[in-house]
């Protein structure tokens, strides 16, 4: 059976970066041999625009937070055994790729029942069952996602249906969830999202959005879309 390659293409000034940032890790016993990677690398230099200083601190923060949270271990060691019922009152999930390759996530916020999630799982639970999925994202579905695409892959497409959504069932348990999530996915699973599709949004939610964008970073604009209607757009991204 003839070898997959996967092709691996590098910037030679990037490489270059990357190859001080990896020294001054080694030198300061940063780099454990899981992370010992050019892409991961590659992506916490792009999340502090390659400032050496500021990637070398937020990835020492991240191998702290994975001593600290057992992260290493976490696949094998938690077993999320609400995920049914979670899934019941929270659906989202995987669904196949985009049209370049990338793994294809779908949330279906409008059918979010945010007190019944509240009651069937805990915070603390949810989190980790949060950072389990970006593990096995890591090890097995980028992996395969890559090796069919025959490149280097280790983003996703993201899609939140809002349709039927009602802002004011989300609490405050429920808001203090996702700021959680946002930030353990931007301190320590940085540049993972390649672009996110916010559709069957209301006029409403569109007025919204252009108000609160003016308050984010461009960069992380300049990836999320939103959509008043659904008709034909799945054609254009798979």
């Amino acid at each position: 059976m003839p070898a997959i390659v996967v092709e691996d293409a590098r910037d030679a000034e990037e490489e270059d970066v990357i190859n001080t940032l990896r020294q001054i890790l080694v030198d300061r016993d940063l780099l454990p041999s899981s992370h010992d990677d050019y892409h991961t690398m590659l992506r916490f230099l792009k999340a502090r625009r390659f400032d050496l200083d500021k990637s070398v601190h937020m990835w020492e923060e991240m191998i702290k937070w994975r001593k600290d949270n057992r992260v290493d271990s976490i696949i094998q060691d938690f077993k999320y055994d609400e995920f049914e019922e979670v899934q019941r009152y929270y659906p989202h999930g995987y669904h196949g790729t985009d049209k370049d390759g990338r793994p294809l996530y779908i949330e279906q916020l409008g059918k979010v029942e945010p007190s019944k999630l509240m009651h069937a799982t805990a915070v603390d639970r949810f989190l980790k069952y949060h950072i389990q999925g970006f593990e096995k994202a890591f090890l097995e579905k980028f992996a395969a996602c890559s090796i069919a695409a025959t490149r280097h892959i280790d983003s996703t497409t993201t899609i939140l249906d809002v349709n039927g959504m009602n802002w004011m069932s989300f609490g405050k348990a429920a808001n203090d969830l996702a700021l959680r999530m946002q930030k353990i996915d931007g301190d320590n699973y940085p540049e993972t999202l390649h672009q996110m599709f916010i559709v069957n949004a209301s006029s409403g939610f569109k007025l919204l959005w252009n108000t609160v964008k003016g308050f984010l970073d461009p960069k992380t604009t300049s990836k999320i879309h939103a959509r008043v209607e659904i008709f034909g757009f799945f054609f254009s991204i798979i």
